[in-house]
């Protein structure tokens, strides 16, 4: 590859002198102005305006063109004069993590090629410092009529040099976000993440410009006579307004497909074409808070049910009652047992018996006379059909 620009790395005292080779080449095809008429091609010529005449390469210099228009003549006699300690050396000024640096900076990409066997050595150790440390060197150099930042790295076992940008070079996106405030749901970030997972990585090397082939194509079709121009199908997709949830969903699905992987069930609350299965919620009848309906009734309401349901509840409480003290007196039962002999618990046992039978009668009798009250208090209501 021929070089550049020749000169020397400064690595503090260590001098590394090197050739700059262009690391990158574009492969775009160029095209010519022709004249429609005839396809005659048009070319630009290169005419002095003061008077009129054609002017060749040779003949052309730099100039810096004032505010009043007046020029002043720069040769490279002047500019190699300046007091520039970059004019023939990248010099090395510190080492940072490569992450510090803004890829908004890169620009052009060169190769730094050992210049002579007495290179090597410092070539190599310059090299595998940089290995080592992990680390990227930045660097001042001069090329082309002015001063340019660097950033040293290495490529296999090559060390690459990119040329950055000054930080004042670098514009601020301002007016470039989005003025209107959008909120992003969970639910469409998991589905970009899935999106991003089903995607996955691509072997850089494996990249090609298919519009470059085509139009080689296109060109050598036009050449033979046998080109026939295909019409583009579809519409542009901008001005489009779409449903970004089941834009997402159908992108995984595409993707998973192209990759011929199965595709998942949707998950719950998900379409299958972006809408949402919704379960209705069961409401209570008007009239009710967490209770059941009364049924319809057609005729009059029974009033010996009412009846009977009043003395029920009635009958229950001294029931409960009588139960309670029968529990309370086999207990007392048992306590008189467990401290006497065994002749004595016998007659306290038959005591007890008969104590607990009459007032289980007596309650009873009690609950009894208390459903007739009730029944006889209860008056007959009318109800209308």
């Amino acid at each position: 590859m021929r070089s550049i620009w020749n000169g020397a790395i400064s690595f503090g005292l260590v001098s590394i002198p090197i050739k700059l080779v262009n690391a990158t080449e574009s492969h775009s095809i160029s095209f010519r102005q022709i004249h429609l008429a005839d396809g005659g091609r048009i070319r630009y010529r290169k005419v002095c305006e003061l008077d009129g005449e054609e002017v060749s390469g040779d003949e052309i210099g730099k100039g810096y063109e004032e505010a009043d228009g007046s020029v002043i003549p720069i040769t490279d006699e002047d500019l190699a004069q300046l007091p520039l300690a970059t004019a023939k050396t990248i010099e090395i000024m510190s080492f940072v993590p490569a992450e510090e640096i803004d890829p908004l900076q890169m620009d052009a990409a060169y190769y730094l090629a050992a210049n002579g066997a007495t290179a090597a050595k410092p070539y190599t150790l310059l090299r595998e410092a940089l290995k080592r440390s992990r680390k990227v060197a930045i660097a001042k150099y001069a090329l082309r009529g002015r001063e340019r930042l660097g950033m040293l790295r290495v490529v296999d076992d090559v060390i690459a040099m990119h040329g950055l940008l000054w930080p004042d070079e670098i514009r601020a996106p301002e007016g470039v976000a989005p003025d209107e405030k959008v909120s992003v749901r969970d639910a469409e970030l998991d589905l970009a993440d899935a999106l991003m997972a089903t995607l996955g990585e691509v072997e850089m090397a494996s990249l090609h410009d298919d519009y470059r082939d085509a139009v080689e194509a296109m060109i050598a079709a036009k050449a033979g006579g046998a080109f026939e121009p295909v019409e583009a199908g579809g519409e542009p997709a901008g001005g489009q307004v779409i449903d970004l949830m089941a834009a997402l969903e159908k992108s995984v699905r595409a993707a998973k497909a192209s990759r011929g992987e199965a595709e998942d069930e949707p998950a719950d609350g998900a379409g299958g074409d972006g809408g949402a299965e919704v379960t209705p919620i069961r409401r209570p009848a008007a009239g009710r808070k967490g209770t059941a309906a009364p049924k319809a009734v057609g005729g009059k309401k029974s009033t010996a049910t009412s009846a009977r349901k009043t003395a029920s509840a009635t009958a229950s409480a001294p029931a409960k009652r009588a139960t309670k003290s029968t529990t309370k007196t086999a207990g007392g039962a048992a306590s008189a047992r467990a401290g006497s002999g065994a002749g004595s618990g016998t007659g306290k046992k038959a005591a007890s018996a008969k104590s607990t039978a009459s007032k289980s009668s007596t309650a009873k009798g009690s609950s009894a006379a208390a459903a007739k009250k009730t029944k006889a208090a209860t008056p007959r209501r009318k109800t209308s059909a």
